[in-house]
């Protein structure tokens, strides 16, 4: 499977928070924003943390298996990255 990341970055409660947003390839762009604003909210985050220009389409790449399977069961992917909660 195809996917297409999303560096995404927004503010938070605790300072600026990086993780990336993954969907199948193809999605919208509105789609995968959206992912990111719901991944916040589960975290206790405010969803308008993250702007639009600040979810943006970076490349495309080869899903691993894990992913793969998560993205067929979600929709879309977190990788978590600087300042994210470990356990979310």
């Amino acid at each position: 499977m195809n996917i297409d990341v999303y560096d995404s970055y927004a503010t938070t409660s605790k300072g600026l928070m990086h993780f990336d947003v993954f969907v199948e390839s193809g999605t919208a762009e509105d789609v995968a924003f959206g992912y990111g604003q719901a991944w916040l909210k589960s975290i206790g985050e405010n969803e308008s943390g993250l702007e639009q220009s600040r979810c943006n389409f970076c490349h495309t790449e080869i899903a691993n298996p894990n992913v793969k399977q998560h993205i067929e069961e979600n929709g879309h992917f977190i990788l978590k990255m600087e300042g994210c909660p470990v356990n979310s």
